[in-house]
């Protein structure tokens, strides 16, 4: 464990003080330039050492000061090292009477040098460690001063372990509380997370429960209606009974793509596959997306609601991907329901162009015969055929058509360029058609890719 946590050359560097920012670091080199000075005066002046000798050993605790910035277990053992090698020059000094009364093992700058990089160590190391370090400190000072020895000399042992002890406990409690208010930040951090995420569950179901009790019960009042309304009529005529099927058949879709929408509110992970615990804990069930296979039905619909649409298919039909087939049926959806609702009187083509690479979608209907109705729509009819179009890395132009039409035509490749977004998200929770404004026939999108 010692071998370990001690013979190691490994970078832990001091970050920067969060208001000083560089301060201590420039502190500590100036200390570690005083440290040098005063020891090679201290080693050579009153304790009579070479200047070589004492140069070394005074750069050495100096530069263990710096290199503590950096490096904190290495620094710790240049400090160590220049002590001992300090204390043997020094001895043989004692021993020829040439520095009677010296401060021995540690001179005046080896402790300011050694008490800095203890606290240095225990600022960015793990406790044991740092607690190692001392020991082996303690263990070197007994062994110089108490076993080994020397005669007139003035003992700094003690009050060297002593000071070394308090920096010890100094740094460590430093760097606990470093810790503690980092995890305290984290968990603050986990906290407002955890707030948002159950704010969001509660306003989902909020809104479910709103979409629940009004929406749904005003398609189920307008199904019973329309299943009602022939019985009030003595001999309704098959036109009338074909549209009040069609209402009542409209009205049960909507229940059941609303259904589906309150099952993804609901959930709190929409994208896990649905459990026998019920929505709370995975997705809405899976229900069939549309496909072009479809789009007769869509066609019939659009003009059973009283729209004039033809339909042209060009190329050899062929499967497509998934993501393809149900943005190609979105797209058409969306581009007949803004006919419908800002074109009145128009006539619409639905060209569908199976190509090599890919599918070319494209509607376009003529000018209306009457003023459109104010619409209520949000305005994202565009927008969402434009984000459907960019998931599968396609390119769409919408714009207005020969005299006050429009036309809206999207390129769907077979094959998703390398980078482009995954449409299994698309797939797994299809945003289905949605409302549009006037706003949306005035915005004009230019060609090329999404």
């Amino acid at each position: 464990m010692l071998r370990e946590d001690l013979w190691t050359v490994r970078a832990d560097p001091l970050p920067p003080s969060l208001w000083t920012r560089w301060l201590p670091h420039g502190v500590l080199c100036l200390a570690a330039f005083g440290i040098t000075v005063g020891d090679i005066a201290q080693l050579q002046d009153n304790a009579g050492l070479a200047f070589g000798w004492a140069f070394s050993v005074g750069l050495a605790q100096g530069g263990a000061v710096v290199l503590g910035l950096w490096r904190p277990v290495p620094a710790w053992w240049l400090s160590l090292g220049a002590t001992v090698v300090g204390a043997v020059g020094v001895r043989h000094m004692l021993l020829g009477r040439e520095a009677s009364g010296f401060t021995w093992p540690w001179t005046t700058g080896g402790i300011i040098a050694h008490l800095l990089v203890l606290l240095l160590l225990a600022l960015r190391v793990p406790t044991r460690v740092s607690g190692e370090a001392l020991a082996v400190t303690a263990l070197v000072t007994y062994v110089v001063q108490g076993l080994w020895g020397a005669p007139d000399y003035e003992s700094t042992g003690l009050l060297a372990v002593s000071l070394f002890t308090v920096a010890f406990i100094l740094g460590t409690a430093l760097r606990g509380r470093r810790e503690a208010r980092a995890e305290l930040v984290e968990q603050t951090t986990l906290t407002a997370e955890e707030r948002a995420r159950r704010t969001l569950l509660e306003e989902r179901s909020r809104i479910a429960r709103e979409l629940h009790d009004v929406v749904a019960h005003h398609m189920s009042v307008i199904s019973i209606q329309a299943q009602v309304a022939p019985h009030l009529v003595k001999d309704p005529p098959e036109e009338l009974k074909e549209n009040l099927a069609g209402i009542r058949q409209n009205a049960l879709d909507a229940l059941t793509e609303l259904r589906r929408v309150l099952g993804v509110l609901r959930s709190e992970h929409p994208d896990a596959p649905e459990t026998p615990d019920g929505p709370g804990t995975g997705a809405a069930p899976d229900a069939p997306q549309p496909t072009l296979d479809r789009l007769d039905a869509l066609v019939a619909n659009t003009r059973a609601a009283g729209l004039a649409v033809t339909t042209e298919i060009t190329g050899e039909r062929r499967p497509l991907p998934q993501g393809v087939e149900l943005s190609a049926y979105r797209i058409v959806q969306e581009a007949l329901s803004n006919v419908l609702r800002h074109a009145p009187g128009a006539r619409a083509t639905v060209r569908i162009a199976y190509e090599p690479d890919g599918l070319w979608v494209e509607v376009v209907n003529s000018r209306p015969t009457r003023p459109a109705p104010p619409s209520t729509g949000a305005g994202h009819g565009l927008l969402g055929m434009r984000e459907r179009v960019a998931m599968l890395g396609g390119s769409m132009t919408a714009h207005p058509w020969h005299w006050n039409g429009f036309k809206v035509s999207a390129f769907l490749p077979d094959t998703p360029p390398a980078g482009a977004p995954d449409t299994r998200a698309l797939l797994g929770r299809d945003p289905g058609p949605r409302a549009t404004t006037d706003r949306d026939h005035i915005i004009h999108f230019e060609d090329g890719p999404a």
